[in-house]
């Protein structure tokens, strides 16, 4: 399921109300808003406040935090399941006027593209083991300008690199790169297990950086090291 997913269908819960009293109440497909709650739709930013404000939730704080702040919120523990309600009687209010069916599918066919631009990058930690995945968008089938399907992330398993502004726990996006690039913070393979370094490389002298209360220089052979890929981007653990 989504964020975004998760709130609508924690909302709707909540207030005991049907699929289709929403999808009624918010002139949308029924079966949109299902694969919404279940993460197979990607649903925008305006569309869902709508939908929430339409099920009642008031967004009093909205001018500080953003609708994924809130939805970055939700606790799956407490989204009751579905139980079918009977329909209350309608309300004495004005008609909401049903969308085309044709706007619906044209809807659908935007929602389907962007979610072809979306990738799953996986999180791996210092044993070279997958514990999370990260959803990205790639630009032309690229992530930071390598191949979006070799993109990855690497969970920072200690402090070695203090000094250069990554701490224990902070997320590195890395994309392939197989040869030392000389001042690049570099995924390597090295001593039997796997680490981020920053790289010295004059084409001769190959040596790998590591800062945590002094700096560190370790000289090493090219072939005694596997170049994973470069860290092109940092994602800081709060």
């Amino acid at each position: 399921m989504s964020r975004l997913g998760d709130l609508i269908h924690l909302e709707r819960t909540r207030r005991n109300m049907t699929p289709k009293q929403v999808a009624r109440l918010c002139a949308i497909n029924e079966k949109y808003l299902l694969d919404v709650e279940q993460g197979k739709r990607i649903i925008q930013d305006d569309q869902a406040r709508r939908i929430l404000r339409k099920i009642g939730l008031e967004q009093q704080t909205e001018a500080d935090f953003t609708l994924d702040d809130i939805a970055a919120t939700v606790d799956l523990h407490t989204i009751a399941p579905t139980i079918p309600q009977k329909e209350p009687e309608a309300p004495k209010a004005r008609p909401v006027a049903s969308l085309p069916a044709e706007d619906n599918e044209h809807g659908g066919i935007w929602l389907d593209a962007l979610a072809g631009v979306l990738r799953e990058v996986p999180v791996y930690n210092a044993a070279w083991k997958i514990v999370d995945h990260r959803t990205m968008a790639a630009a032309g089938g690229k992530i930071e300008g390598g191949p979006a399907d070799k993109a990855l992330y690497f969970l920072m398993p200690d402090d070695s690199l203090r000094g250069f502004r990554v701490l224990k726990g902070d997320l590195l996006l890395t994309v392939p790169a197989h040869s030392p690039i000389d001042g690049a913070v570099m995924l390597v393979k090295w001593k039997q297990h796997c680490t981020a370094r920053k790289i010295k490389w004059d084409g001769k002298r190959l040596m790998l950086l590591s800062y945590d209360h002094e700096l560190d220089t370790e000289p090493v052979l090219p072939d005694e090291v596997q170049f994973v890929g470069r860290c092109a981007r940092l994602e800081a653990a709060l």
